[in-house]
Formats: C-alpha cells, sequence, structure tokens
C-alpha cells in the first residue's frame, strides 16, 4: 500500500513549492542570435493530413513570434509528401535500415536521424521532439528559447494537456487529467530541484541539445525499443548530463477509444520493465522507476485491497491511515490539478467546468480498474512485446508495414 507513497511526496512537492498559475512565458533578455531549432516529428506516415495540418499550424506559431530560424523534420516510414519549404525537411527512414544493436520502432527513426550521412544539424543547435499530433502553442516556444539561453541544461521538459484540441473519448480525457498534474508536481519538483528525470521523462515536448543527444543516441537495443524516452533519459542521466523544467504548455489529444488507453499503458509497462531489468543502467538511476514499476504491478491487489479494507476493516497504527489518507488526497488533487489547467470555465461554461471536476474525482475507481486491466494485460502478453501507435486521426488506421517498425516482437 506505500509503494506509492515516494511518488506522492514528491507531487505534493512540486505542487506545494511551486507556482502553478505563473502566468504566460515572456522572453528574458535581448534576442540577438536565435539558435537553429528543429522540431523533430516522428510518424508512421499513415495520416498525412494530420501531418501536414499540424506542421502548418506549428510554423505559423514559429513565424508569429518572429523564430526565422528554424526547421521541422519529419521523420517517417512513408512518404508524406509534404510541400516544399526551406523551413520544412522530409526524413523517409528506409526499409533496410538496421541499427548496430538492432534498435526497433521510434527509437530506430531517432536513431537514423543521428547517422553521420542523415544528420544536417549542428552540435551547438537544439532539437525539440514532437509526438506527430502536438500543437506548439506561443509559450512553449517562448518558453523553450528562455531554456535555451540560459545555458545551464543539456535537456529539457514541459507540460502538455489534453483538452485544448477536439475531444473524442470523454473517459480517456478526464483519466489523462492525472498526467497533466504530474506534470506539474513530480515532473517540475525534479527537474528544478534534482535537474535530473528521477521518476520520469516523456517522449514529446523534449528539448535536446544536438551534441548530448548523439552522445547518449537512442540505439539502446530491444530493451531500450519499447519505452525509448524513459530508457533514453535515464541514459542521459548516467552520462552525467543536466535538465531542467520549461515553463510553458503543449497540446495534444488522449487516446480515441479506451482499448487505445489500455494498450498505451500497456506499453508503458512493458517498456519500463524492460528498461528496468537492462543492464546498460546502473541502479542509481533505476531507484524512481523501481518505485513506479512497483506500484505497477501491485495495482491489482492495491485496487481489491481497497474493496476488502472496506468491508473487512483491520486495526491499523494511525500513521499508516495517516499516509494511506496522504497519498489519496495527493491523487485526487493531481485530477484536479489536470481539470483547473486543461479547461477554462470561460471556454466551457461554469456548470460543466465543475462537472468535469467533479467527474475528475468520482471516475477515479474507474481509472484505478482500467490502470489494473492494462498492468495485468501488460504481464499476461509480456512474450510478445507490442508498439501500439493509438489513433491520432478520427479514421480506421490498419497499418503496420514496415519491417524494424513491425507491431510485434519475441522476447
Amino acid at each position: 500500500m506505500l509503494l506509492t507513497l515516494p511518488l506522492s511526496i514528491f507531487n505534493f512537492l512540486g505542487l506545494a513549492l511551486y507556482n502553478l498559475y505563473p502566468g504566460a512565458p515572456e522572453f528574458k533578455g535581448a534576442r540577438v542570435n536565435d539558435p537553429l531549432i528543429c522540431f523533430r516529428v516522428v510518424t508512421k506516415g499513415t495520416c498525412p493530413d494530420l501531418v501536414k495540418r499540424n506542421v502548418e499550424r506549428n510554423i505559423n506559431i514559429c513565424n508569429g513570434l518572429g523564430l526565422s530560424n528554424f526547421i521541422f523534420e519529419i521523420v517517417t516510414d512513408r512518404f508524406i509528401g509534404l510541400p516544399r519549404s526551406p523551413s520544412v525537411r522530409e526524413i523517409v527512414v528506409p526499409f533496410n535500415y538496421r541499427t548496430a544493436k538492432k534498435t526497433l520502432f521510434k527509437a530506430r527513426a531517432l536513431q537514423y536521424c543521428l547517422e553521420d550521412s542523415v544528420n544536417d544539424l549542428k552540435d551547438e543547435d537544439w532539437i525539440v521532439h514532437l509526438d506527430e499530433e502536438t500543437i506548439l502553442t506561443r509559450g512553449s516556444v517562448i518558453g523553450i528559447l528562455n531554456f535555451i539561453a540560459k545555458g545551464t541544461s543539456s535537456f529539457g521538459q514541459g507540460v502538455i494537456t489534453y483538452a485544448n484540441e477536439e475531444i473524442v473519448c470523454w473517459i480517456t480525457t478526464i483519466f489523462d487529467l492525472s498526467r497533466v498534474g504530474n506534470d506539474y508536481g513530480i515532473l517540475r519538483f525534479c527537474l528544478k530541484h534534482f535537474r535530473k528525470p528521477l521518476f520520469s521523462w516523456k517522449g514529446s515536448y523534449v528539448v535536446s541539445n544536438v551534441g548530448a543527444e548523439r552522445n547518449v543516441s537512442f540505439d539502446f537495443g530491444i530493451h531500450g525499443s519499447i519505452a525509448e524516452d524513459c530508457f533514453f533519459g535515464l541514459m542521459a542521466w548516467k552520462k552525467g548530463y543536466s535538465f531542467d523544467f520549461i515553463e510553458g504548455e503543449m497540446w495534444e489529444r488522449s487516446p480515441f477509444s479506451l482499448t487505445d488507453y489500455v494498450k498505451q499503458r500497456r506499453r508503458w509497462v512493458q517498456g519500463i520493465t524492460l528498461t528496468f531489468f537492462s543492464k546498460d543502467i546502473p541502479f542509481k538511476q533505476k531507484v524512481g522507476i523501481s518505485f513506479s514499476l512497483l506500484s505497477w504491478i501491485t495495482m491489482p491487489l492495491t485496487a481489491s485491497n481497497s474493496v476488502l479494507a472496506f468491508l473487512y476493516p483491520l486495526p491499523m497504527p494511525i500513521v499508516f491511515h495517516f499516509l494511506c489518507a496522504f497519498m489519496g488526497g495527493v491523487m485526487m488533487f493531481l485530477f484536479i490539478i489536470g481539470a483547473l489547467k486543461s479547461f477554462n470555465y470561460k471556454r466551457t461554461g461554469l456548470c460543466k467546468f465543475l462537472l468535469i471536476c467533479m467527474a475528475s474525482v468520482l471516475l477515479l475507481p474507474c481509472f484505478v480498474i482500467t490502470e489494473t486491466c492494462a498492468v495485468v494485460y501488460a504481464f499476461l502478453t509480456f512474450s510478445t512485446i507490442e508498439f501500439h501507435t493509438i489513433k491520432k486521426e478520427c479514421r480506421p488506421n490498419d497499418d503496420n508495414f514496415m519491417h524494424g517498425q513491425h507491431t510485434i516482437c519475441n522476447v
């Protein structure tokens, strides 16, 4: 029951010690020579219209801020045919490309971009990693420029919210409110205070110095192919690089169905498990994810115990009750913070806004059950590791065609 206590403590510190409403980021200092920023999007190429729309939107955000020294690199398995432009480069990963360690999936594509024959960037340039549905905001671009100008860290990350675009599935969007709360809590505290990704590292809204990223690389083998983001963060920490938190949020969308949601979480559980058992990362760097992993593994017991403890209460020390109440309170507060930061009552209306805030707490048992199903599913199917790509457009997508980017592999 107390395995999630470290996560709760660090989330509480992040929410309590830092301003939750710092205001929109503004440029710090004079902008003389903006560094070259490469916004890198990795896609299978099965949603070309989505990629084209979002690239155009994101370019408009950059142009609106007077940004001139930037490029969007679209790394794809299938040729998309983006309009020719000095600010857009389309990179098609060859069918027969293999890394030295036979890395698969998204990590394989990211490693291809770092090859000497493909990479056009200099070591002092910067990469901003985005998913194909990620939308930049004015605040996030300003935050990135401020982070780069600060010059104290090689890697940075910020907050992603999931309710600013069209909401396809309300229940998964409400479930993802906890991720927003985690970004403002544990992620922000660890990156600001310790300058290390102690518990987590996401795969999008990642800002990397090119020289540092090439040194760390994405060629991790199969153990780093499923949760390549987590593996990369821990490897960069192992190599002594510094991290920081970036002000300003980006926008994405939650899975379009509970099936996609469960499969997404299943991949995370399997990927972090493989990361934990990798011999390439010392245990020092894996202490944080070990708590996350243990809390996942024991979630079926925790969920059932919550019911049994209510039906058949046992005498427990007061401190135990206090800690359990603290962990439950922090979890609820993560959802509430996620709702407050994701929705605006002026946009939704006050009644709907309050209903969403209440629903984020009332649906907490459903969230626990769904996460438990994902964990059980992950370990029942561990012999075949699946890199499930969730739907990003409101249309069927059943294409899994790339060798080396295929969906299932044996471990």
